[in-house]
């Protein structure tokens, strides 16, 4: 009876935040922008602010509510909500990651920041290439990707090959399936050999985030494939050793995007014939 009023004041306690985000979106921000600019500007405000401040910040406390807190099988978006699935695992120093992609032809993505989002929405919008074009930020262990790489697909920056990448300090962890691994927010000492948690997915266009309505990169769903795909990049040019699978850890909630995942993680570590440390058991691809 107890868990059944918990939820029922969960329920209402989430309509209420939907509702006070419709009832300020619509009463609030439209009406104060539609009686001092045009329609067309008032819409475009109106979107603004509701899609990047009202939407997210609506997420991010029903989420808090919920309270899920498990062990993710996926990235989170600054929204809260969970991203692209955790399916690659690499070992090595950040050198030998970056000389790694290097050796397949992948860019270093640029640093986000305002001059590198400008340049991606003109070559965005006029369908120019940018190969070294920045990533919006997804977070691991509490913090954004540590370096994503990249591959153009054609000459248009609509659509790439693309993978980001967090680092793990080893001497923190106990187990790699419990939450205290993943909520750790530590990052790699520089030099440091550390296994290296990676989100690959294939860009296919323009598109916009469920329930925030952000603007976005669309995404292949089949994220198996790309997984499978750098993996067997890294195997022709010799760049890592032999690859196992692991299992990533319990699902999450409501996602960004709709995936298409067997929830396997590829783990490698890095250079011609090397070999993953024994950390977790692993079993042989």
């Amino acid at each position: 009876m107890t868990r059944f009023i918990i939820r029922m004041l969960q329920r209402l306690a989430i309509f209420g935040i939907g509702a006070l985000s419709v009832w300020l979106i619509v009463f609030v921000v439209f009406d104060f922008a539609d009686k001092r600019f045009p329609a067309a500007v008032a819409f475009a405000l109106t979107y603004a602010v509701g899609a990047y401040i009202i939407l997210p910040y609506a997420v991010r406390m029903g989420l808090k509510i919920l309270q899920r807190r498990r062990v993710p099988s996926f990235t989170v978006s600054a929204d809260g909500l969970a991203a692209d699935p955790v399916n690659i695992a690499l070992y090595g120093t950040l050198d030998e990651l970056r000389a790694a992609f290097k050796a397949i032809g992948w860019v270093e993505a640029d640093k986000l920041s305002l001059g590198s989002s400008w340049r991606m929405v003109k070559a965005f919008v006029l369908n120019k290439p940018y190969p070294a074009a920045p990533f919006s930020t997804l977070y691991l262990f509490g913090r954004p990707q540590d370096i994503g790489f990249q591959k153009p697909i054609g000459d248009s920056p609509r659509k790439r090959h693309h993978v980001r990448f967090w680092g793990r300090r080893l001497e923190n962890v106990q187990d790699i399936d419990t939450a205290s691994f993943w909520l750790n927010t530590d990052a790699p000492q520089p030099g440091a050999r550390v296994p290296w948690a990676g989100a690959g997915t294939r860009d296919t266009g323009f598109g916009l985030t469920k329930m925030t309505f952000q603007i976005t990169h669309a995404t292949d769903s089949d994220t198996n494939a790309e997984r499978d795909y750098i993996i067997s990049e890294l195997q022709a040019a010799e760049a890592i050793g032999p690859v196992v699978w692991e299992q990533a850890g319990a699902p999450v909630g409501k996602r960004v995007n709709h995936y298409i995942t067997d929830g396997d993680v590829a783990a490698a570590a890095l250079g011609k014939g090397a070999e993953l440390p024994n950390i977790v058991p692993s079993q042989p691809a």
